[in-house]
């Protein structure tokens, strides 16, 4: 028996022998594969780098344009719209200054808001009637004018000219 121990012995070795030759040369295939694969992966590196700074040089020429473009167009379309949104409010709150507000004219806004809450406390005496009348007459009056005027003539009169009254 002792034959076959050693013949099953030398096999067994022979077979360890295949498998470290084996090993081996599948060892030198994923090295060469890895070398192939790291210049790939360098190649493809360089490549999304230069891509990505090409995408982020049209970017940032895209967001200027649409910057540039987007206050053109809010610039334009400001004064119009404080026009229609401080005539509308004019004529609805116009007791209440809003539309005084809405153009920047604190002061005046307070003054009608002010008028507006002394005429409420004076309602029960019979002037705070009155007192609640007027700044709504001046709101309706100013609300008209507002949306009456052209779109250069308010931006001119309100916005720049910075004219509080009528």
């Amino acid at each position: 028996m002792s034959d076959d121990n050693k013949n099953l012995g030398d096999d067994l070795n022979d077979m360890l022998d295949d498998a470290k030759d084996s090993a081996k040369r599948a060892g030198d295939k994923i090295s060469s594969s890895a070398k192939e694969f790291s210049e790939d992966a360098k190649e493809f590196a360089s490549d999304a780098k230069e891509k990505a700074s090409e995408f982020a040089d049209d970017a940032k020429s895209s967001a200027k344009e649409f910057s540039d473009g987007a206050k053109e167009v809010f610039d334009k379309a400001s004064g119009t719209n404080k026009k229609i949104l401080a005539g509308v409010l004019g004529i609805i709150f116009g007791g209440f200054g809003v539309h005084k507000f809405i153009l920047g004219y604190n002061k005046e806004g307070g003054i009608l808001l002010g008028i507006w809450i002394l005429g409420a406390v004076l309602s029960c005496v019979g002037i705070g009637l009155l007192l609640i009348w007027i700044p709504g007459v001046i709101g309706l009056i100013e609300g008209i004018i507002y949306l009456t005027k052209s779109d250069e003539e308010f931006y001119n009169t309100y916005q720049v000219g910075k004219k509080p009254w009528f």
